[in-house]
């Protein structure tokens, strides 16, 4: 099974993961002058800029994108860092970098780092069962065909995934696909192995990837070690920042986003203090970066980081200079921004303005729920994370003691409401507010949560530097430190790493994996078509079984990708209502012929009062003379097309 890879496997997927999201942007960052905590930071988040602007750019230019692309493009980036960066040592020498944590306190702040990368892996892990299991939710074929679907044909455009189940006479819509493109990349390296694997993998390392941020956000704004540590390890531990939409969904690119999203306050703090060439080179390839990740990471970037702006320019010593002054030198940001990033702004606006329908979700219920649900980290879970809330007013008791990241709590104010008002509202304003996020609740909460346990995390290291001033001068504060710390690890039982990986799994496994949406018989039979099917052969298939996983499984082309069939091509609106008539129905078998459909694939049928699949074209094969059944097991069938 393509979804039960080995342990050598495993690890050389971490390999390939951490090569690919390391070496482009680390070597970007040295060239520009990044050294220690924030070359370590932006490191991920500029190589998804590279990888981000190098597909739709080499598709432009009528290029694959492919590893050698994708290194050139590396080059490219670097040069000009380098570049910008020389000219701003020449003519604008920057001052020596501050030293913000001693030795002892650096190595504290990396041994949390790890442990909250560790519990945050691991509860992933527990959710998954196994690295390269399948995800279950419907966004996740999607996330997995359009990675296979670039790594095969070079495709890098901000459409081409979308071809995969709008081809034809249909509309492929727009997609930021910086986290397919590197995911491409991993996949081709590790020699085509596996695409659940390359997915779960990059899934599994998101709670450190956030933890690191927000340990570099601590860092730029010369916060506490302690502090540091404190917020890495209370980032990794509530339930709904990253675990619930890993099950639901998986939201891939949305999740990915919100681990980067601390970052641009760094960039932007770090450009504004000292506008020079290089500062701003890294702030336009960090908000590059995020939009290529997804359109409302950007979005979500300024929710986050737009209240530092509110604290600088109305602070008591040169707030209107310093207005001024912002906004003058981040005017060419946003030229500069938009001339580079100009593919994925323009296929954003086309996405709003298109005839894609834009329905939103479901309100959850009443605004005082909302707010209930944040402060007691507890969203559909049956018991909330106590711990968590502890923290979290021990964080708002010591507020002031947060110095210069006091404009956190604005962040955390303004994304907590615009929970509450998605969570219980479906207004015009809400709606239109929200488009960028699909008006979902879960998304919002996500945001909100990131810097809710940036206050938890100040509440334990409040705690540590309360405890310190209070206590006879014997107690050493690293010891202090440690014991507050730890106690913190242990009084929430792992940082509620069995809790969140249980919260995850659904969204991975079930009791029993006959009810699952993907089931192994699923897998086994799409796996056993990919054995079948000769190259350019596709297969006949139900929009919401299983079997829209057979490209990411095998690399056979489906009717269906993908379980949304909003304004589906015409070939596949018609077979799905009418292909079992094919002996008949000359269109049907225009249609099939234009399709180059030689098999037929069906997964678990629904269990009645329901129809046994949603397209009527499929109900009732079994024994029309056209069909020739070649394999079946207990949930799934395959059918070749006889003449």
């Amino acid at each position: 099974m393509p979804s039960e890879p080995t342990l050598l496997s495993d690890v050389a997927s971490l390999a390939v993961l951490l090569l690919v999201l390391g070496l482009p942007g680390v070597l970007t960052g040295l060239a520009a002058g990044l050294r220690g905590w924030v070359l370590a930071g932006l490191t991920p988040l500029l190589s998804y800029a590279i990888g981000g602007l190098a597909g739709p750019w080499t598709a432009a230019m009528g290029l694959p994108f492919n590893t050698l692309t994708f290194c050139v493009t590396t080059v490219v980036f670097v040069a000009v860092a380098f570049g910008l960066r020389r000219l701003t040592v020449r003519r604008w020498p920057p001052a020596a970098e501050p030293r913000v944590w001693s030795a002892r306190g650096q190595w504290g702040v990396i041994v949390c780092l790890l442990l909250a990368t560790g519990l945050g892996f691991y509860a992933a892990l527990r959710g998954m069962g196994h690295l390269g299991a399948i995800a279950q939710g419907g966004d996740a074929p999607y996330a997995a065909n359009g990675v296979r679907y670039i790594a095969t044909t070079g495709d890098g455009s901000l459409f081409g995934m979308g071809t995969l189940n709008w081809y034809g006479d249909a509309h492929p819509p727009f997609y930021p696909n910086a986290y397919h493109l590197l995911a491409a990349i991993q996949y081709s390296l590790t020699g085509e192995s596996s695409i659940p694997l390359t997915l779960d993998v990059n899934t599994a390392v998101l709670p450190g990837l956030l933890a690191l941020s927000l340990v570099v956000l601590v860092r730029e704004f010369r916060g506490r070690a302690v502090l540091a540590g404190a917020v890495a390890l209370a980032s990794a531990a509530p339930v709904m920042s990253t675990y619930e939409s890993m099950s639901r969904g998986p939201l891939f690119p949305f999740l990915l986003g919100l681990a980067l999203t601390p970052l641009a306050a760094v960039v932007l703090r770090r450009y504004l203090e000292r506008v020079a060439p290089d500062t701003g080179f890294l702030l336009v390839a960090a908000a590059v970066g995020l939009l290529c990740v997804h359109s409302s990471t950007l979005f979500g970037a300024i929710l986050f980081a737009g209240p530092l702006l509110l604290q600088r320019w109305f602070s008591p010593s040169r707030r209107w200079h310093r207005f001024g002054h912002d906004l003058l030198a981040l005017l060419p940001i946003a030229v500069v921004s938009l001339l580079v990033a100009w593919l994925q702004l323009f296929g954003a606006l086309g996405l709003a303005n298109g005839d894609l329908p834009y329905l939103g979700w479901p309100s959850e219920g009443r605004a005082t729920n909302a707010i209930g649900a944040l402060l007691g980290f507890q969203h559909w879970e049956p018991k909330p994370q106590l711990w968590l809330s502890a923290a979290l007013l021990l964080g708002f008791i010591f507020f002031r003691r947060l110095g210069e990241l006091r404009w956190i709590g604005v962040t955390a104010l303004i994304t907590g409401l615009a929970y509450a008002a998605v969570s219980s509202s479906n207004s015009p304003l809400v709606m239109a507010f929200s488009r960028p996020w699909w008006d979902d609740p879960y998304r919002f909460i996500s945001m909100a949560i990131v810097p809710l346990s940036f206050i938890a995390g100040h509440g334990v290291a409040s705690l540590q530097q309360w405890l310190g001033e209070h206590l006879p001068p014997r107690v050493p504060s690293v010891i202090l430190a440690v014991l507050v710390l730890l106690g913190f690890v242990g009084a929430t039982k792992g940082l509620y790493a069995t809790t969140n990986g249980d919260r995850l799994a659904p969204g991975y496994r079930s009791a029993n994996p006959h009810d699952q949406t993907i089931t192994p018989d699923e897998e086994a039979a799409m796996v056993q078509l990919g054995h079948l099917a000769a190259p350019g052969e596709w297969a006949m298939n139900d929009r919401f079984d299983g079997t829209v996983w057979t490209y990411a499984l095998t690399g056979v082309r489906t009717v269906a990708a993908h379980d949304d069939g909003t304004e589906p091509p015409t070939d596949a609106l018609y077979l799905a209502r009418h292909f079992k008539d094919y002996a008949t129905d000359p269109a049907v078998r225009a249609a099939v012929k234009r399709l180059n459909i030689h098999w037929v694939i069906q997964g678990r049928p629904m269990a009645p009062p329901n129809p046994p699949y949603v397209s009527p074209g499929l109900v009732g094969l079994d024994g029309l003379p056209f069909l020739e059944q070649v394999y079946r097991n207990s949930d799934a069938v395959i059918y070749r097309l006889k003449g």
